[in-house]
């Protein structure tokens, strides 16, 4: 999400966090002043569910380490709950228990309340890709859809070329140029950034490495490292190589 999508949701957290607890507190600031406590217990457990153990562990299906981190996650997060409520006990109650607001000297009901705000977060990051998910694939069909997108004007060597994007075997970057190599054996430098380059490609070119986006269609060998085409030999990055591997090996099926 955007940062300003993030301030918003939190602003609007803590504000509603407040008036759950007004009700059990005798006053808005003892209350605000009890959700301060609380808040950055709520905020750190949500991110490192939803932005480490979420992607790093649920998305790469190794369910025990999940189950068992978040397990963890939710040990720790109590206990900074307890210690948010020792300090409810000495700073808003004088050390007296009855003076406590019942709702907020419960580590059940916070731990459910913070677990909640938890999965809202996760329900919301869910919608949010999906949406852009439908996007991309719109953006996809439209792109191999439509007929005008079939050729590319490329400004090189103070000349305007048409191309088509089945005309390029790979496309190489040089800090701000890059060369487009062609299936005639020629190459055409323009200005230009490789990632914007990339995007007036169709959805079946692959980006192999920061410097390199390749036509698979001219691919004759390949391994977890390298890929060969028409004998050029091009390197495949860390950041790519399980995307590359697994489109190339789905094609070959």
């Amino acid at each position: 999400m955007k940062t300003i999508y993030h301030i918003t949701f939190w602003v609007l957290t803590f504000i509603g966090l407040t008036i759950f607890f007004t009700q059990t507190f005798p006053s808005v600031s003892t209350a605000l002043f009890f959700v301060g406590m609380l808040f950055p217990v709520v905020v750190g457990s949500c991110y490192t569910f939803n932005y480490f153990l979420v992607p790093k562990y649920l998305f790469q299906r190794s369910f025990k380490k999940f189950t068992l981190y978040s397990l963890y996650l939710i040990i720790v997060s109590t206990y900074f709950e307890m210690l948010v409520i020792v300090l409810s006990y000495v700073l808003l109650s004088n050390y007296s228990y009855e003076q406590m607001s019942p709702m907020a000297s419960d580590v059940f009901t916070l731990t459910i309340t913070l677990y909640f705000i938890v999965f809202l977060f996760s329900f919301i990051l869910l919608v949010r890709q999906s949406i852009q998910q439908q996007t991309i694939t719109q953006s996809v069909e439209e792109k191999n859809t439509n007929p005008t997108e079939h050729f590319l004007n490329i400004r090189s060597n103070r000349k305007n070329y048409r191309i088509t994007p089945e005309d390029i075997i790979y496309v190489e970057s040089l800090s701000d140029y890059i060369h487009i190599h062609l299936k005639d054996d020629s190459t055409l430098k323009t200005h230009e950034k490789i990632s914007h380059f990339h995007k007036q490609l169709p959805a079946s070119f692959l980006r192999i490495h920061r410097s390199f986006i390749v036509n698979p269609t001219y691919i004759t060998a390949y391994n977890k490292e390298t890929l060969v085409l028409k004998e050029q030999e091009l390197p495949i990055s860390r950041t790519y190589k399980k995307a590359v591997i697994k489109v190339l090996n789905e094609e070959k099926r």
